[in-house]
C-alpha cells in the first residue's frame, strides 16, 4: 500500500518567516502537533522544514527566547526527511527509523507537498491489519471443516 493512501492531506503549512508564536497559534487552531515549513516556487509547495510543538518548547520556551521574534526558519533543521507518495508503508517505517523522526511530509514527483504521515498513522494501520488475523484463522479452520464433511 502506498503511503499516499494513508497520509493526511490537510497539512498546516507556513513560510519560513512565520514567527514561532504564529505557528503555535495555528497548531492550537487546527489541533495539530506540527506545521510544515514550505517554500513556494512555480506553484509548488516545497517542504523545507517541520516544526513540532516539542521543538517550540525545547528550542524557544525552555531557552527563554521570544516566540514573537524567533521564526520557524530559525529553529528548523537544515535537512528535512520526506517520503515519496508512492513509497510503501514498510519503506516509510524504515525511513522514519533511519532518520529518527515520527513525522514525514509526503511529496509527489515534482516535490510538491501532498500530505503528512506520522508514526501514529502507521501504527493505527498495523493495528487494523493485526486485528484481521484472528478472522483469517477462523475462516481457514471453518473452510477446512466444511471440506471434510
Amino acid at each position: 500500500m502506498p503511503v499516499s493512501d494513508i497520509c493526511k492531506r490537510n497539512v498546516v503549512t507556513v513560510p519560513s518567516d512565520t514567527t514561532v508564536f504564529e505557528a503555535a497559534k495555528l497548531m492550537r487552531q487546527y489541533h495539530v502537533g506540527d506545521v510544515v515549513v514550505v517554500m513556494q516556487k512555480d506553484g509548488i509547495n516545497n517542504p523545507v522544514g517541520i516544526v513540532t510543538d516539542r521543538d517550540i518548547v525545547v528550542e524557544v520556551i525552555a531557552t527563554e527566547l521570544d516566540a514573537r521574534v524567533i521564526t520557524v526558519g530559525d529553529i528548523t533543521v537544515s535537512s528535512l526527511a520526506v517520503v515519496h507518495e508512492s513509497s510503501g508503508v514498510l519503506e516509510t517505517f524504515q525511513a522514519m527509523a533511519e532518520e529518527g523522526v515520527r513525522r514525514m511530509p509526503v511529496i509527489n514527483t515534482q516535490g510538491d507537498l501532498i500530505g503528512i504521515v506520522t508514526l501514529d498513522d502507521l501504527l493505527l494501520l498495523l493495528g487494523k491489519e493485526f486485528d484481521a488475523i484472528p478472522s483469517i484463522l477462523t475462516r481457514e479452520q471453518r473452510k477446512e471443516a466444511e471440506r471434510r464433511h
